[in-house]
């Protein structure tokens, strides 16, 4: 440590202070936007005064052109304007303008104390005049730091492979680095214009933004001045080359008359015009314990290989907004509190090659390929998404949250790299379309292999190998081509289709493992093909439930249930038989009309005293032909003459009509009737064998009890017809059936029928309809 060294002065800002031990976190974060905004305004103020002095003229502003120190409400920064002789200024022109803020310590060692702005087209060398060690001491105490910015300038910092470069912050009082971020940093950074470091070490810088973060390279959106550090000479060939692409419909003219010259719009309606882009190389350099490791926005083709960043606050590498066509290259970023590479919104181009993301807090790799709007925004943003940018031959290992997640864009890839552990291998969401992910090597996982999700269109997995995740590719409301992965010791599925997966493609897999499925598509809907997967080696450990919600789906359910009602409606019973077989069966043809019905026939009742006789009508009760009987309702009838039948009453011993079925033989033929008793014929009944006379009478003998049966017949009447004997009491019909269970029924008489008896139902020729 040299000699004096707490000796040199600094040049402080506006008096912020030093932040108190353990301050609130939300303190801290203010505090450090609120130095963020005074270097913005300290440097557009430096930067307007030196342009307002330069446009003076005269003897006046050839004093002005000269190197010296600037005093704001921001603090001291020492101007260093550009030379004609295009002259690169040096440690020593520091140590000669920046006088007691720029010393030389007894280690060999200098310390800076104070701001240093680089105007446009100047240039600053930073390396060893003597060819040795060059180390670089950038004053950081609380309340005060230094910093070196170039805009529109060129920054170059030079070491050797075995004596690098050596930048950190310093704080002189505890004579260690400064490792407090809270009061503000040391920084450097490249405002447009160029910066190249080689064999470099850089350590401890930067706080809050990207712009401050340590070292950092930012695209302005200011006009150019780079057009006057050209001759007459080289603008007027420069004009001719132009006019002369005008007028061959070149794409960088806008095809008229005149110097007009037209870009290809970008990603944003605000993209930063191509003569204002920062380009950058770093290379063979370590950055270690910044803000952001290295911090790059609005470039063009900057380099950055052979590098190692470590222990970022924030991450490691990020390519900000409008960088393009940019080349990262084994870079290796480890250690970081956030991502280890990140590509932002509006990055284009990028291609990542053999750099490895180790241990960093969160993801190893970062692409973010979404548009800058969604809708209509302040700034006119575009909604087209960015991408083209690839990620190639890298290692993304132990990470905390994903090996390589992107974002978006289109044209997005990630191939023939190797991801060990995190969460999970590769995650693709937000909407990306035509992802490539091919030829990696995902060991590890806790989740998935690598997961497709959230509106993925059209993505490519090809030809990876995953090894020990719960899942090895999982999709979820995507569509892509899974074709010729092979999985190993998956432990639930092999390959998991969630979703809407309409177009997805999943063939030629080779699938081991042990889980409930190798290719589960059972909660996925839309047409996915499935074919040639090799899944020989794999267990499947779901159980007889499980393998029956596979096929339970809401069309499965409806269908079955659909074919349930067909097949009951075919065999359900009817008429104690099956309906299968009775083909062509008219609806109606088990239905019997009304006059072939069985007719119930009435209760036999006693004769007695007190009922009229045959043919008188009584009182109240209607005539055969529907005529009403004599006499009033209520009256009583007139007794009948001893012996003589009541009509609708048969004589003991006798049937009536249309209750008694004849005999067996027919009418006429002898049968034997019990106690001797003899038929009778017309009026008067014949006993013991007498012969009786009258129409239609039967002759009997007495003694041997047989007789000639006829049924009694009023005077006059014509004959009736013998009946068949039914049984005393209603008689059951089987349901719906053709053929009746119980004895026939009888046919309509040919007579005109009795009344109605006073009980029971009437009887055929009484009923309605008939």
């Amino acid at each position: 440590m040299g000699v004096g060294l707490s000796a040199v002065p600094f040049a402080p800002g506006p008096g912020l202070g030093a932040a108190a031990a353990h301050a609130d976190p939300v303190a801290d974060a203010k505090r450090q936007a609120t130095l963020v905004d005074q270097e913005d305004q300290r440097i557009m103020q430096t930067r307007s005064v030196l342009a307002a002095i330069l446009m003076i003229g005269g003897a006046a502003t050839a004093t002005w052109k000269r190197p010296q120190i600037f005093g704001s409400a921001q603090g001291k920064t020492l101007v260093l304007p550009a030379v004609n002789s295009g002259k690169s200024y040096t440690v020593a022109d520091l140590q000669r303008y920046g006088g007691k803020y720029f010393q030389r310590q007894a280690d060999g060692s200098y310390v800076l104390g104070i701001h240093v702005f680089l105007a446009d087209g100047a240039k600053l060398l930073l390396q060893n005049p003597s060819g040795g060690p060059f180390t670089l001491r950038m004053g950081s105490v609380p309340g005060a730091f230094s910093s070196i910015v170039s805009f529109g300038g060129s920054i170059q910092i030079s070491g050797t492979q075995r004596s690098p470069a050596q930048i950190t912050s310093w704080n002189p009082q505890s004579r260690q680095p400064d490792t407090q971020v809270a009061d503000g940093r040391a920084y450097i950074r490249a405002v447009g214009g160029d910066f190249k470091m080689k064999y470099a070490k850089v350590s401890n810088l930067g706080f809050w933004s990207g712009r401050t973060g340590g070292i950092a390279l930012t695209g302005t959106d200011r006009p150019a001045s780079a057009v006057k550090h050209l001759n007459k000479d080289q603008r007027h060939a420069n004009k001719k080359q132009r006019v002369e692409r005008n007028k061959n419909g070149g794409s960088g003219g806008g095809g008229g008359p005149g110097d007009i010259e037209t870009e290809k719009p970008g990603g944003t309606a605000t993209h930063v015009p191509a003569a204002d882009l920062v380009t950058g190389a770093i290379d063979n350099s370590t950055i270690s314990g910044d803000a952001f490791g290295l911090f790059v926005s609005g470039s063009n083709q900057t380099q950055v290989t052979n590098n190692r960043i470590e222990n970022s606050l924030v991450n490691g590498l990020v390519m900000h907004r409008f960088a393009k066509n940019a080349n990262i290259s084994n870079t290796t970023v480890t250690g970081s509190a956030g991502d280890g590479f990140v590509l932002s919104r509006a990055t284009e181009k990028v291609r990542v090659t053999n750099c490895t993301a180790e241990r960093n807090g969160h993801n190893g790799f970062t692409v973010n390929g979404q548009a800058l709007a969604v809708g209509p925004s302040a700034s006119g943003e575009s909604l087209e998404s960015f991408g083209d940018s690839s990620i190639n031959n890298s290692v993304a290992k132990d990470n905390g949250h994903y090996g390589i997640e992107l974002m978006g864009g289109d044209k997005l890839s990630v191939q023939n790299s190797k991801v060990i552990g995190g969460d999970m291998g590769i995650v693709v969401r937000s909407g990306a379309t035509a992802v490539q992910i091919s030829g990696n090597q995902l060991t590890g996982q806790v989740r998935q292999g690598i997961a497709l999700r959230d509106g993925v269109e059209d993505a490519s997995v090809a030809g990876n190998t995953i090894s020990g995740p719960h899942t090895g590719v999982y999709m979820r409301n995507a569509s892509g081509k899974l074709v010729g992965n092979v999985v190993r010791g998956a432990t639930s599925h092999g390959i998991s289709l969630i979703g809407s997966a309409g177009g997805s493609e999943v063939r030629n897999n080779t699938l081991s493992g042990r889980g409930t499925s190798a290719v589960s598509s059972s909660r996925a809907h839309g047409e996915v093909t499935k074919e040639d997967n090799d899944t020989d080696h794999w267990t499947d450990t779901a159980s007889l439930w499980m393998k029956a919600q596979r096929y339970m789906t809401p069309l499965n359910m409806i269908w079955a249930a659909v074919l349930l009602m067909v097949a009951f409606s075919m065999f359900r019973a009817r008429n104690g038989g099956l309906r299968i077989g009775r083909t062509g069966l008219h609806p109606y043809a088990l239905q019997q009309p009304m006059e072939k019905r069985q007719v119930w026939s009435l209760p036999r009742r006693r004769g007695g005293p007190g009922q009229p006789p045959p043919g008188r009508p009584v009182a109240g009760r209607p005539m055969p032909g529907g005529q009403p009987a004599p006499g009033r309702p209520g009256q009583p009838a007139p007794r009948p003459m001893p012996g003589q039948p009541v009509a609708g009453r048969g004589v003991p011993g006798q049937p009536v009509a249309g209750r008694h079925a004849p005999p067996p033989g027919g009418p006429g033929v002898p049968q034997t009737v019990p106690g001797g008793v003899s038929g009778a014929n017309g009026h008067g009944p014949g006993a013991n064998g007498g012969n009786g006379n009258g129409g239609n009478g039967a002759q009997g003998t007495g003694g041997n009890g047989k007789r000639v049966a006829g049924p009694p017949q009023p005077q006059g009447a014509p004959p009736v017809p013998p009946v068949m004997p039914q049984p005393r009491g209603p008689q059951p019909v089987a349901p719906h059936s053709s053929q009746t269970t119980g004895p026939r029924p009888v046919p309509p008489p040919q007579t005109p029928p009795h009344p109605t008896p006073r009980h029971g139902v009437p009887a055929p020729g009484q009923r309605k309809g008939v």
